[in-house]
């Protein structure tokens, strides 16, 4: 190892400097003769437990004593936290309304002296029930003005505070809307999100315990201004918004000055298969995570090469400054080349593991939309290796934890202290002046929608999702992220959630021998037009297979309907307009023209 000198010479050092200060005593004149010696005992034995312990989570030997000590301080410090925040958290659990109560009030008087807050007259409200009576439920129509009035420059409109950032949506159920985000928010996901996730991983991975670096695949982000110079962009996980931990990732800070994702995405692979030590995979969604598996499977020659010679791809686009920093981290490889060579030659099924022996887990949000990522990692090349979907977030802020790792379903304890929670059963969604329900009135079983007040401006904010209560922790509610109220498809009337349409679709993909669902769209036939023909109203799924090379002509004929088009690409079958899901039978069928009579139907519900 390249450190164990140095630390023997701090420690003898530290010794000679305690024996020195006992001999002369020049200035100690008023502490006990043998209290240098023992202070310098006591010190050279503080350090050497220190040692001993980082020495017990050290893999690998090709780290500093500087990044090893920088890490291990931040290791601790971020534990304790955790376990202080997890203890806050527990303790609300118990006593869920009045933790609620606090928090609603807490929003109100901060902003009692905005524009908004004297319209609603907050000053006033003493509790949440008053509260509901003065203010309507909202959706983003409701704040569309407001904001745009921040975004040139006017202050104390909504909140008392300047935001951080103007926040973009996703914009996966419609249009992106620009919502606030503030400090207040970012301290709250810090502390009551990451901080616990933290704590509740090393408690159900105790191997994370340890001094190795993560892989974290995070991009930085292209802002424009509003008019009054406020940032406008995404408010994902950034490597600004954690520049304080960057020493804890593979990937140096050079490599985020790279505007091109693809650029940056080839700078995070080559990085972390320089470290054999990888002990984590990091990245906010389990979709990225698998795209960055495609691109090694794609480019690994390259990557290996580059490990080789100890440079960087002349293939990517790179300012002369951030290259020459860069490529000052890189050493000719051989040995690792080979290594890595070898382990790409035999397949990419269970690579991460071969290519990380010391791999512990994924940390990535494997729900909701990104399930169907997480399950083709788990499936091919992230085999043997857990996976935690640690937040349930969104734009909005911090919903809640995942306190059950290690379980397969994905189930989120609300956080009582990050908004304040009502609830829209499910079958009222549609009425025109709806009643919510509290965290303690919410009932196991029911489907609700979430209705919001957070720390950046929304109040009583219908944020779409629709989620499942799946029981209680104390008297905490524990939901599953059903599925995004504009995300429905509907023909006929019939309501189709995505959860329910992937579960019928992983089902018709069982019915062909070897096939693995990549990726898959669906779109309702009205929204095609003309281009789908004259038939009835049905939805048009357009899918990515792989392990459907060989089909026979009988299997072919069972997923190509009568509008199929085949794109053969190395092992992977694209196939669009394939297959037609009729909501009268909530059957799938292979021709958009005739009724479908053999073995591929497959059934997925009852009609209603």
């Amino acid at each position: 190892m390249s450190f164990p000198w140095i630390y023997a010479a701090l420690t003898f050092g530290f010794a000679v400097v305690s024996v020195a200060v006992a001999v002369n005593g020049n200035n100690l004149a008023a502490m006990p003769p043998a209290a240098p010696v023992i202070l310098g005992v006591c010190s050279l034995t503080g350090m050497i437990l220190l040692w001993r312990d980082i020495s017990s989570k050290l893999k690998g030997d090709h780290r500093t004593w500087g990044s090893l000590l920088g890490q291990y301080v931040a290791v601790k410090a971020v534990g304790l936290l955790g376990r202080r925040q997890r203890r806050k958290l527990e303790l609300d659990t118990v006593k869920v309304k009045e933790a609620q109560e606090q928090t609603l009030l807490k929003r109100l008087r901060k902003n009692a002296d905005t524009c908004y807050g004297k319209q609603y007259n907050f000053s006033s409200i003493k509790d949440s029930d008053a509260f509901r009576a003065l203010h309507p439920i909202t959706t983003y129509e409701h704040y569309r003005g407001l904001i745009q009035r921040i975004a040139t420059g006017e202050q104390k409109v909504i909140i008392a505070e300047k935001p951080l950032i103007l926040a973009m949506t996703s914009g996966t159920s419609g249009p992106s809307a620009m919502l606030l985000s503030t400090k207040d928010t970012n301290t709250e996901f810090f502390l009551q999100g990451v901080a616990v996730c933290l704590d509740v991983m090393r408690e159900a991975f105790p191997e994370t315990d340890s001094l190795q670096r993560t892989a974290k695949l995070f991009y930085t982000p292209t802002f424009r201004q509003s008019e009054a110079g406020i940032p406008i962009g995404p408010n994902s996980s950034t490597p600004a918004s954690s520049r304080h931990m960057l020493n804890l990732y593979t990937t140096p800070a050079p490599a985020f000055e790279v505007p091109s994702e693809k650029d940056t995405l080839y700078l995070h692979l080559l990085f972390a298969l320089k470290d054999p030590t990888v002990g984590t995979l990091e990245s906010n969604f389990a979709s990225t995570v698998f795209y960055a598996f495609t691109a090694l499977q794609e480019r690994w020659p390259e990557l290996v090469e580059d490990i080789h010679r100890g440079q960087i791809s002349s293939t990517l686009s790179l300012e002369p400054k951030v290259r020459a920093g860069l490529e000052a981290l890189m050493k000719p490889d051989p040995q690792r080349a080979a290594q890595l060579r070898a382990h790409f030659q035999e397949g990419f099924s269970g690579i991460a593991k071969r290519l990380w022996p010391h791999l512990h887990l994924v940390l990535a949000v494997d729900s909701g939309s990104n399930q169907i990522y997480g399950e083709m990692l788990r499936d091919h090349y992230c085999k043997g290796v857990p996976f935690y979907s640690p937040f349930y977030a969104a734009t909005e802020g911090l919903i809640g934890v995942n306190l059950w790792p290690q379980e397969s379903r994905r189930r989120y304890l609300l956080c009582p202290r990050s908004m304040f929670c009502e609830f829209l059963p499910e079958s009222s969604l549609e009425d025109e002046a709806p009643q919510t329900l509290l965290m303690e009135q919410v009932k196991p079983g029911e489907s609700y929608e979430l209705v919001v007040t957070n720390a950046s401006g929304l109040f009583r904010y219908r944020i779409g999702d629709i989620v499942k209560v799946v029981g209680f922790h104390n008297q905490c509610p524990i939901v599953e992220f059903q599925y995004r109220r504009g995300q429905m498809l509907s023909v006929r009337g019939e309501k189709v959630s995505e959860s329910l349409f992937l579960g019928a679709l992983k089902k018709a993909v069982d019915q062909w021998p070897g096939a693995q669902l990549v990726d898959y769209s669906c779109a309702e036939s009205g929204i095609l037009g003309d281009s789908m023909g004259g038939s009835d109203p049905h939805y048009q799924v357009f899918v990515e297979l792989k392990g459907v090379r060989n089909l026979t002509e009988e299997q072919r004929y069972k997923v190509r309907g009568t509008a199929s088009m085949f794109v053969l690409r190395k092992s992977v079958l694209s196939l669009h307009v394939i297959v037609v899901l009729r909501p009268a039978s909530w059957t799938f069928v292979c021709s958009r023209t005739r009724p479908c009579t053999d073995p591929f139907v497959s059934k997925a519900a009852s009609a209603p």
